[in-house]
């Protein structure tokens, strides 16, 4: 069987190129080009293989999931017929129902124009909350939100050994504890209280015996919560604190912050692109490609938490 192509996005262009290594596959650039009037048009590579695979981080949703819709047609009258879209960040997800009257479910909707253009849809820890399964969401295409605790374990595993990990709540304990017993390190979560978007209450419980700690989030954005989570840890003796997060939406005024609550490093999957990027995720892929037959929902993570 010939090997699908990688149509790979121009700001997604270095993890194309891991997801490339790592698979041996070809990778094709999209190209892009914007009309004075603000509409774009997109024209794709090697467009005659039966199946194709589009790669992008959907990070800045709104500039982007059009493009990659046109993509998706352009490969089908190309004559693709098999489409997967890889999508490192998946946007939209915390909406996953009606909050207040007059809003809409954004989960149902981007998960209903996805199954339709495509056949597969791939990301990694998915900020499910409500929902326990990625192909709930994408009805109409083999979903799988893949878990990141395999690199991140083999990551952490390579570094120092008198390490806690630490979750900021409840919710990831199932995840926290993946991570650990895969790197062997002792792990512990936090009680958080949330104010608001950047109001964040933190209990910190008893800790086993180290020097330093590392909090592991699946999405930091405004930072408030691995804040307090420094800040609690910090008071409970601990020298060192670091931070892993597996999505960074991170502004450089909230990465500041970070640094004020006692963060030394916060280091980054490499789904969406940022200064912190230091783990990859492409591995995580080569399994999830080869189970082209795999049913819907086979593999799915436990449902993320709504983070900071």
């Amino acid at each position: 069987m010939v090997a699908p192509f990688l149509h790979v996005f121009p700001d997604t262009r270095r993890f194309g190129r891991a997801l490339a290594r790592v698979t041996g596959w070809t990778s094709a650039a999209v190209r892009v080009h914007a009309f004075p009037d603000g509409e774009t048009v997109v024209t794709v590579r090697h467009p005659s293989h039966a199946e194709a695979i589009v790669v992008r981080s959907l990070h800045d949703p709104n500039a982007k999931l059009f493009e990659v819709l046109l993509t998706a047609d352009a490969l089908r009258r190309a004559g693709a017929r098999r489409l997967t879209l890889i999508a490192p960040y998946l946007p939209y997800m915390r909406q996953d129902r009606v909050f207040k009257p007059g809003e809409p479910i954004s989960q149902r909707v981007l998960g209903g124009v996805l199954g339709a253009a495509f056949d597969r849809v791939l990301t990694v820890e998915a900020h499910l909350h409500r929902v326990a399964r990625l192909a709930e969401v994408v009805p109409r295409a083999r979903a799988r939100s893949l878990s990141a605790a395999p690199v991140l374990a083999a990551w952490l595993g390579a570094r120092r050994r008198d390490t806690v990990l630490v979750g900021p709540d409840a919710e990831s304990a199932a995840w926290v504890r993946a991570v650990a017993q895969r790197a062997g390190m002792p792990w512990v979560v936090g009680d958080k209280q949330r104010g608001g978007d950047r109001r964040v209450r933190l209990r910190v419980p008893v800790l086993p015996p180290a020097s330093h700690a590392v909090l592991i989030d699946d999405i930091v954005s405004s930072g408030a919560t691995l804040a307090a989570a420094a800040r609690g840890l910090r008071r409970r003796g601990i020298a060192t604190v670091d931070a892993i997060a597996v999505h960074a939406l991170i502004t450089p005024a909230a990465l500041a912050r970070l640094r004020r609550a006692g963060i030394r490093h916060l280091w980054s999957c490499d789904t969406v692109p940022h200064p912190t990027n230091a783990i990859s995720v492409a591995p995580l892929f080569v399994d999830a490609l080869a189970r082209r037959g795999d049913p819907a929902g086979a593999g799915q993570t436990r449902p993320a938490r709504r983070g900071s």
